[in-house]
C-alpha cells in the first residue's frame, strides 16, 4: 500500500495467520495511526513483502491520511477585521476539517500567543486569551523565521495596514509562506516591492492573495484578474472606491433634495464610524489613489507611488496642519461655501458631483478628484457607503462590467481575506 512516497509492508510472523495491528505512519510531521487487518500467504521465511490490503482498507487509510493533513496559520494584527476574520476562520475551521487548520501565531502590536513545540493556539475566545497574554510579540523577521519552521505549509494572514509588515512579504514568501491580507501598503508601495513581492512568490511557489485591498469584499481584484488573463483588453476602470466618500457625496449632493452643509456631513460621517479617527485621512484622496495604484498596476500600468498622479484632496490648505482631527471638524464649517460652490456648479448643469478614481489605459493615465455625473448615471445613483467600479473593456463594448455593492466595514472585508485564504488552501493543502 503506497501512500505519496510511504511503502508500508507486512511482516508475515507465522503460517496461514490473520495478521491485525496498529500502523503508525510518520506523514509530514503529524503521527498517524490506522487499525490495518491483513490475511497474508505462507512465507518462506520471515520477510518483508508488500501487503495486498483490501481495497475497503486502501480507502480507510487514505481517508485517514486525508483527514489529518494541515495548515498552520499565523494571523498579525486583531482589531476590527482582525477579529471579524478570526469568527470567520472558527466557522470555517469547523465547517471544513479538512484540512485541519491550526492557529500557530496571533499577535498584536503589543501581545501575542504561540508555542514554541507547534501546538495550535486554541482558536476558542482567542481575541480574550490574547488579551491577557503575557508575551510579547516576536520581532517581523522572527515571525518568518518561526512559521517558516513549522511542520506544515503557512500561511499568514496580515489584517494591518502597517507598511513595517508588508516590507515584510517578500522574505516571508520566499520562505515558502503564503499570504492573505487586506493591507494596501504592500501592494500600493514602490514599484520595487510590488515585483519583489510577486517574484518571490512565483519562485518559492507560495501564494498571495490581497482581493480585500480594493472594495473589502468585493470582487474586484478577481474580476480585472480574470478580464487580463483571458486576453480581454481594459480600456478604462472608472468608480467610487471609498465608501467614506460614496456616503459622504451621496448625503451631501442627492440626486433628489438639497443635502445638508458639507461640515455637517462629515461630522455625521465619523459619529456613523465612516471615517478615519481624523476625518483628513479620508479627505485627502490617499486611500483612493492606494486601490488606483493596485489596480493600475494589474493591468499593466506601471505606476510608481499613490502619489505619482493627480489626487484632489478635499482638505483645506488652510486645515492641513491643524493638530487633530478634533480640531479640523471644529473649524471646518468655516469652508463649507468652498464646497457648496463645487455643489451649485454641478446642479447648474443638471448634474451631481462625485468622489472618483480613474484610470484609462490607452493614455495610462491615473487620476483621482471630484467629477460631475448626471443624475442617472450608475456612480450618480449610489446609495449609502456603497462602492461602484466599472470595467470597460474590448469585450464589454460600451456597456461596461459592473461591480457594486458595500466597499467598506470590517465583517465584509474579513469576508475577503477569508475568501483568499480558502483559495491559498485549495492550492497548498
Amino acid at each position: 500500500m503506497k501512500i505519496d512516497n510511504i511503502m508500508i509492508y507486512n511482516v508475515y510472523l507465522s503460517y496461514w495467520t490473520l495478521q491485525s495491528g496498529l500502523i503508525k505512519v510518520i506523514h509530514r510531521g503529524v503521527l498517524l495511526r490506522a487499525q490495518i487487518t491483513f490475511l497474508s500467504a505462507p512465507p518462506s521465511e520471515l520477510d518483508f513483502i508488500p501487503s495486498q490490503a483490501s481495497s475497503t482498507v486502501l480507502q480507510r487509510t487514505t481517508a485517514i491520511m486525508a483527514a489529518t493533513k494541515q495548515v498552520f496559520i499565523g494571523i498579525i494584527g486583531a482589531g476590527g477585521v482582525g477579529k471579524a476574520f478570526i469568527d470567520q476562520l472558527q466557522s470555517l475551521a469547523a465547517r471544513k476539517p479538512s484540512p485541519k487548520l491550526n492557529l500557530a501565531y496571533i499577535a498584536t502590536s503589543r501581545k501575542a500567543l504561540y508555542n514554541d513545540d507547534y501546538s495550535p493556539v486554541n482558536l476558542e475566545n482567542v481575541v480574550e486569551t490574547l488579551g491577557s497574554s503575557s508575551k510579547a510579540p516576536l520581532a517581523l523577521a522572527q515571525v518568518v523565521d518561526y512559521l517558516s519552521k513549522a511542520p506544515a505549509k503557512t500561511v499568514l494572514v496580515d489584517n494591518t495596514s502597517s507598511q513595517d509588515v508588508a516590507e515584510l512579504y517578500p522574505l516571508a514568501l520566499s520562505r515558502g509562506i503564503s499570504i492573505v491580507t487586506p493591507n494596501k501598503k504592500a501592494f500600493s508601495g514602490s514599484y520595487k516591492l510590488w515585483q519583489d513581492i510577486f517574484s518571490a512568490a512565483e519562485s518559492s511557489g507560495a501564494r498571495v492573495y490581497h482581493e480585500s485591498s480594493v472594495g473589502a469584499g468585493l470582487p474586484v481584484i478577481s474580476t480585472l484578474k480574470d478580464l487580463v488573463e483571458t486576453g480581454d483588453k481594459v480600456t478604462k476602470i472608472e468608480g467610487v472606491f471609498s465608501g467614506t466618500m460614496s456616503f459622504l457625496f451621496n448625503s451631501f449632493a442627492p440626486t433628489e433634495g438639497q443635502g445638508g452643509k458639507w461640515s455637517e456631513e462629515v461630522k455625521k460621517a465619523k459619529s456613523l464610524g465612516y471615517t478615519e479617527p481624523d476625518p483628513r485621512d479620508d479627505l485627502n484622496g490617499l486611500d483612493v489613489a492606494r486601490k488606483l495604484t493596485i489596480l493600475a498596476r494589474l493591468a499593466g500600468i506601471p505606476v510608481e507611488s499613490p502619489t505619482s498622479f493627480p489626487v484632489q484632496s478635499l482638505i483645506p490648505k488652510e486645515l492641513e496642519s491643524v493638530s487633530s482631527g478634533d480640531e479640523f471638524l471644529e473649524k471646518l464649517p468655516a469652508f463649507d461655501s468652498q464646497m457648496e460652490e463645487t455643489k451649485a456648479a454641478a446642479e447648474k448643469a443638471g448634474k451631481v458631483v462625485r468622489f472618483v478614481g480613474s484610470i484609462d489605459a490607452a493614455s495610462k493615465q491615473v487620476k483621482v478628484g471630484l467629477e460631475q455625473f448626471d443624475r442617472s448615471h450608475p456612480i450618480a445613483a449610489l446609495k449609502g457607503s456603497d462602492n461602484i467600479i466599472s470595467f470597460y473593456t474590448e469585450r464589454y463594448g460600451s456597456n461596461p462590467l459592473i461591480v457594486q455593492g458595500a466597499g467598506a466595514g470590517g465583517d465584509v472585508t474579513a469576508m475577503g481575506v477569508t475568501a483568499d485564504l480558502i483559495k491559498v488552501l485549495s492550492q497548498i493543502a
